[in-house]
């Protein structure tokens, strides 16, 4: 039992210089945990909600002190002598006392900081790394890293409709080097750009970012990159794709405006069966709007015995949605984001509730990172096979990447590393 003597939390900065909250929870036994909060900029309309303070001369009206007051004034004096190692009963309290659906009242940022500080004292009290802490001897599969090296959408002014471009180094022995293979066609990447004169910029995850005619034409440079690299498309090397198509689809006129001109989701259902046909695609998340369900439903019914559909701004982390896609058979797969949700218990959950369905499962970061390392761990910890952390640059990223190196060393011999077993493509994509 890991008592909690004191809870503060501060405002501190994220990765593109916006507010953030962190959290620092001490024990009575000397633990000290603490909760980095990320923030996302393509977001799901059904997240739990984010508080800011609207103070449009402070931040731009981003900050975050009405948060961290959550947490001092209402969430510390409520937790305070609580067992931190009682994770659900904490999560729980601090749910109850926001009391509204969408923890719209205290803040899923206030919330989670201290969800994940206590968590983090918790592993420190019981002298346990944090991947050993939540899955206990079961955590040993180090994930196949899903890297952003190209990316458009909301995450860098609309360069492309589509918004990340991955690609998943899964024919490798280890995960170190599948890392070593992904920074390698990372820089090889921004010397194919160069050669064809486009700018290589960055966006917010770190992948390059350069205004291309199509979105096709971001896969012929990832292709030629790989084959540059000395690696196979395909069987060593597949890519992944993160449509993010909430971002282009139009409520009003049911179209999707994409390579310039307003389609229909029939037209997009071509279009992305001709992109699996064309290239080693192994993984696509949100290729329909987040309430676009029938075409979520006919997009698994085509191709889902094939492919991992992703489920991001459909799911939002969030067990109900999740249950739902499951009875509508209207994904395969959950995109774990700890922020979309609030809380470490109830991410779990959504975990626990996916394996069940038959569901992949990707952990993943947000565009607005801090130095937190939770997802590596995370990841590791329930088996999840995959992770999706950026590109390998920027130092947000490099962390969660060098976090799990430390984990595979760790773990020595008993680490495996999940290949091509991560996803239902690549095992045939190999043959």
């Amino acid at each position: 039992m890991a008592v909690i003597e004191s809870v503060y939390a501060r405002q501190i900065l994220d990765s593109r210089g916006n507010p953030t909250v962190k959290v620092v929870l001490d024990t009575d036994d000397g633990a000290q945990g603490e909760g980095l909060v990320p923030s996302g900029a393509s977001t799901g309309e059904a997240e739990a909600w984010e508080r800011r303070d609207g103070d449009k001369s402070v931040y731009g009206g981003k900050g975050v002190l009405d948060a961290v007051k959550a947490v001092n004034d209402v969430i510390a004096p409520a937790i305070i002598g609580m067992d931190a190692s009682d994770q659900r009963a904490l999560d729980q309290t601090m749910i109850d006392l926001d009391g509204t659906p969408n923890k719209g009242k205290l803040g899923a940022n206030a919330i989670l900081g201290v969800s994940l500080a206590a968590l983090y004292a918790s592993a420190e009290s019981a002298d346990e790394p944090l991947y050993r802490y939540i899955g206990g001897t079961n955590g040993h599969v180090l994930p196949v890293p899903n890297m952003n090296i190209m990316n458009g959408g909301a995450h860098a002014d609309f360069a492309t409709d589509i918004q990340e471009y991955m690609i998943s180094p899964y024919g490798f022995e280890s995960y170190s080097r599948a890392l070593q293979a992904g920074v390698e066609i990372y820089h090889t990447l921004k010397s194919t750009l160069k050669k064809a004169g486009l700018e290589t910029g960055l966006g917010d995850e770190g992948g390059f970012a350069p205004k291309l005619n199509n979105n096709e034409d971001s896969l012929k440079y990832i292709m030629q990159a790989i084959s540059d690299a000395g690696y196979e498309p395909g069987k060593q090397v597949g890519i992944a794709i993160d449509a993010a198509s909430s971002e282009f689809y139009n409520k009003e006129t049911k179209k999707y405006h994409f390579d310039g001109e307003d389609r229909d989701a029939a037209y997009m259902l071509d279009v992305y069966s001709k992109l699996v046909e064309e290239y080693p695609i192994v993984s696509l998340e949100d290729p329909f709007a987040e309430e676009d369900w029938e075409n979520w439903q006919n997009i698994v019914a085509r191709m889902g015995d094939q492919l991992q559909f992703v489920g991001d701004d459909l799911l939002v982390t969030n067990p109900k949605r999740l249950q739902k896609a499951i009875d509508l058979k209207a994904a395969n797969s959950l995109l774990v984001k700890l922020n979309q949700i609030g809380s470490v218990s109830e991410t779990l959950d959504a975990i626990e509730l996916a394996t069940r369905a038959g569901f992949t499962s990707m952990v993943s970061h947000r565009s607005g990172e801090t130095s937190d390392t939770t997802i590596a761990d995370l990841a590791v910890a329930k088996n999840t096979r995959q992770i999706k952390t950026g590109a390998p640059a920027r130092g947000e990223r490099i962390a969660k990447y060098n976090r799990l190196l430390d984990i595979e060393e760790e773990l020595g011999s008993t680490a495996v590393y999940a290949g091509p077993s991560a996803f239902k493509r690549a095992l045939a994509l190999q043959k």
